[in-house]
């Protein structure tokens, strides 16, 4: 006999069986009960989540020799028929491959004559959003005149692909993502069905890899029994998923704890080289930090977590390790690196950096700490020493002189080579607390390097006199610029070339000579 895998075998039949969605469920039941039955649906969602299996159980539900009902019988012509995919009058299209506007044009057709043997033609199209613009636009018509006893059932998981005409037309249906809770308890009830020995822990972890699709979650026990038999250990589970053990993320936290940043590069070292996925390696790292968290804020942590006697007292004795406030900024930086890391050609960098840094965050001061100390001037900041004001005071009121001569020496004995750039301005005075050095044409090439060392002589001052020095740099147009203009064609060329003059020099005898620049 062909073997069926878990996910069709245990495929829901009637509303109630639908996992997750109680609200559409109880929706659908109403409107069956009362006979408000819409002409078209549309079920929205993620993948594994029960849209086409709702659409199925729909069907039977209406086409049952004992409806409309809620609870189809399953046991009728029209309900086995429906259930094996060989209706006549239930109709499946996937919208994928079925997606031309002659495709639509062939349905019309075939939704334009009543229903042969059933109550209801039911058409069920699947990822309608693949449909093409000119498909939608012949579905449309369809829907503005519905024949009567037909039914278009619609599912996408790309709902904001659906054109606005259609959606207007349909009652839309969102289905919501299965909570780890729904998809746990499905799988014990499989597992205890089907005699599957595999611990609650191991349960836990497949509903959350799953993410929220019960398709999934049974997809992944189908395999892991296929691979360790009816009696499932915690490392087939963790070798299947690509889930890092326990052991291995303790001793990480461990490491996180001591800030023994060695052994942490050791441990993705041997994971890389085992061929682990780092993606799913950080989010493992985060889910061990936020059950550690909850642990420790958490009276009763085994009532939210499925422990095991062995993994309840490690999470216990790891959490007295680390403070709340600690724990809480590791899952908010490792939250961000799962961002990061979904986008990186380097995974493993992201991994190495982030997880470092939690290493080294014990010696980081917290803001809220530094923000407290600079806001909060000690007392014997705002106290002082009277005698160091009074020095301070005696320093400002009688500054040491020094001579313009006197400083160039000195500068000349440190800094040869800046004291020839400063004996080339054209003027250099130093009046009060401000030295002013000017620049003209002819010497602006030098005021990069004085720049370059303005703090040196801002510091030479400070130290020759005890005060504070202004060095302003000022620029002057030399005389001739002045005076004299250039002639037309050298003034076109500057502009064209953006250059500048750096000199002049007259060749020649006689007062009619040219000057050449």
């Amino acid at each position: 006999m062909t073997y069926l895998v878990l996910a069709r075998k245990y495929r829901p039949k009637t509303l109630d069986e639908i996992v997750g969605q109680r609200v559409i469920s109880q929706t659908l039941k109403n409107a069956i009960l009362t006979g408000r039955i819409s002409h078209a649906y549309i079920f929205s969602g993620m993948r594994g989540v029960g849209k086409t299996t709702t659409a199925r159980v729909l069907a039977k539900s209406l086409n049952c020799i004992h409806g409309p009902t809620v609870n189809p019988c399953n046991e009728c012509e029209f309900c086995v028929s429906i259930q094996e995919g060989r209706a006549i009058d239930v109709i499946e299209i996937d919208g994928a491959s079925n997606r031309g506007i002659d495709d639509v044009r062939e349905l019309r057709e075939v939704v334009k004559f009543p229903p042969m043997n059933a109550r209801y033609k039911i058409v069920i199209i699947d990822e309608v959003h693949m449909l093409t613009t000119e498909a939608f636009n012949a579905l449309l018509k369809t829907l503005e005149e519905p024949q009567p006893r037909v039914i278009f059932i619609m599912a996408t998981t790309e709902f904001h692909k659906v054109p606005s005409t259609i959606v207007s037309r349909s009652q839309h249906f969102e289905f919501k993502r299965i909570s780890e809770k729904d998809i746990f308890d499905a799988l014990s009830k499989i597992a205890e069905k089907e005699g599957i020995k595999i611990s609650p822990s191991s349960l836990k972890k497949i509903a959350i890899f799953a993410d929220g699709s019960l398709r999934d979650a049974e997809v992944y026990l189908d395999q892991i029994v296929s691979y360790s038999g009816n009696d499932v250990r915690d490392e087939d589970v963790d070798e299947i998923l690509g889930i890092t053990d326990r052991d291995t993320l303790f001793s990480l936290s461990n490491s996180i704890f001591s800030g023994d940043a060695s052994n942490v590069i050791q441990i993705i070292e041997k994971l890389s080289g085992e061929g682990k996925d780092l993606r799913n390696f950080l989010r493992n790292v985060t889910d061990h930090f936020r059950t550690l968290y909850l642990t420790k804020i958490l009276k009763n942590p085994s009532s939210l977590f499925p422990f095991s006697e062995r993994d309840e007292k490690n999470y216990l004795k790891e959490a007295e390790k680390f403070s709340e406030e600690e724990l809480f900024r590791y899952i908010n930086l490792l939250v961000q690196a799962d961002s990061r890391i979904r986008h990186s050609f380097y995974p493993r960098y992201i991994v190495e950096t982030t997880l470092l840094k939690l290493c080294y965050l014990k010696r980081l001061s917290p803001l809220e700490k530094l923000i407290r100390e600079f806001s909060e001037p000690s007392r014997k900041e705002e106290e002082g020493k009277v005698e160091d004001l009074k020095g301070k005071v005696l320093k400002e009121e009688i500054p040491k002189e020094i001579s313009l001569e006197d400083f160039l020496e000195t500068v000349k004995k440190e800094n040869p080579r800046l004291y020839s750039t400063l004996k080339l301005l054209p003027s250099i005075n130093l009046e009060g607390r401000t030295l002013k050095m000017t620049f003209d044409r002819e010497t602006e090439y030098l005021k990069e390097t004085i720049s370059k060392n303005q703090t040196y002589l801002e510091n030479k001052l400070k130290e020759l006199t005890g005060n504070d020095f202004l060095i302003v740099l000022e620029y002057k147009e030399n005389d001739y610029a002045q005076r004299e203009e250039l002639p037309p064609l050298l003034k076109l060329f500057l502009e064209e070339m953006n250059g500048k003059i750096l000199s002049k020099k007259k060749i020649g005898k006689g007062e009619e000579d040219e000057e050449y620049f």
